[in-house]
């Protein structure tokens, strides 16, 4: 098993190198080439026994280090926030459209003709009936896999919460009131409601997405934040 995990450095994507290393899984983190800490996450990543890996995304460059990598697992993990694109002096270049929706179909285009390893991609809860272009550009990979031709395996968590290096006050707030309010509701009696919509831990849910990857009937289906916890 070879493991390919573009996103590597977000809060999931890091816990995620940490669980597959852990079943000795070879691992390949991706981190931007122009990361003002690339030489860290290089570190961090080597002292788990990761390799890591720095290709530019364009189309070629991507397909190339596909083909010649060939993974059997290719795990997508990539997103923005609405913080970092008003904060940047490009904002359509990080926007949902750009890197949540147009760097992931540049991996999954590379991913295909390098072969079929199975695609692992992370969406979210909600998905199914998107409402603003977040969840609306996660429908449409959910749906360019179901119509492709390599394996997939589509994760759709809800709020993920965890040790982030950057801090997102209003997600946290939500995970919190969220989390009381469906406690109360699996008190009374509606606990698979409960865990449908109770906010994830980014280690749960990273060792859910590897436990997805590996089942060989997890190929072709969406696990729901019930199903990874």
């Amino acid at each position: 098993m070879k493991a390919f995990v573009a996103g590597a450095t977000g809060l999931t994507g890091r816990e995620l190198v940490r669980v597959l290393r852990s079943k000795d899984i070879e691992t390949i983190a991706h981190v931007r080439p122009d990361s003002s800490r690339l030489a860290d996450w290089t570190e961090r990543f080597e002292a788990l026994g990761a390799r890591v890996d720095s290709t530019a995304w364009t189309p070629d460059a991507m397909a190339a280090t596909m083909e010649i990598e060939k993974p059997t697992l290719v795990f997508s993990l990539l997103g923005t926030t609405q913080k970092r694109k008003s904060r940047s002096d490009d904002p359509a270049a990080n926007s949902y459209e750009a890197v949540d929706y147009g760097l992931t179909h540049l991996l999954l285009e590379a991913a295909a003709k390098a072969g079929s390893p199975r695609f692992v991609y992370l969406s979210a809860i909600g998905a199914d009936k998107p409402r603003g272009a977040y969840m609306q550009v996660r429908r449409r990979i959910e749906d360019e896999l179901a119509a492709g031709s390599i394996p997939w395996t589509v994760g759709r968590p809800a709020i993920i919460h965890g040790d982030r290096d950057e801090s997102r006050p209003g997600e946290w707030l939500g995970a919190v009131a969220g989390d009381a309010f469906f406690k109360v509701v699996g008190a009374l009696g509606g606990r698979k409601l409960s865990d449908r919509w109770r906010s994830i831990q980014a280690s749960d849910l990273a060792a859910g997405l590897v436990r997805a990857a590996l089942d060989p009937e997890g190929a072709n289906r969406i696990f729901e934040n019930e199903d990874l916890r």
